[in-house]
């Protein structure tokens, strides 16, 4: 489904998914690298995320060696109220 904007995305039930992946140098396997992976996904399935990471490892070299994520709705359609009126002040 494509979204115009973050906020309809929002409405629409996605969150804001943040990965911390730790990989292996390919040419140095004992050594771990870390990556911040960031994107509006939805929970619990994570499409986004799970996405990027077959992406990852089907093109780059480095495989992974651990992934840690965590997501949180910013705001929700019952944070959201029609306005009736208006009031205007000088």
């Amino acid at each position: 489904m494509e979204f115009s904007s973050d906020i309809e995305r929002q409405l629409n039930g996605y969150g804001l998914t943040t990965a911390h992946i730790l990989y292996r140098m390919p040419d140095f396997e004992s050594v771990l690298q870390t990556y911040v992976w960031q994107d509006y996904d939805l929970a619990p399935d994570f499409p986004e995320m799970h996405r990027f990471l077959d992406f990852w490892q089907s093109k780059l070299d480095g495989p992974l060696h651990s992934v840690r994520y965590s997501h949180q709705r910013l705001i929700g359609p019952h944070e959201w109220r029609r306005v009736t009126g208006e009031l205007r002040l000088h």
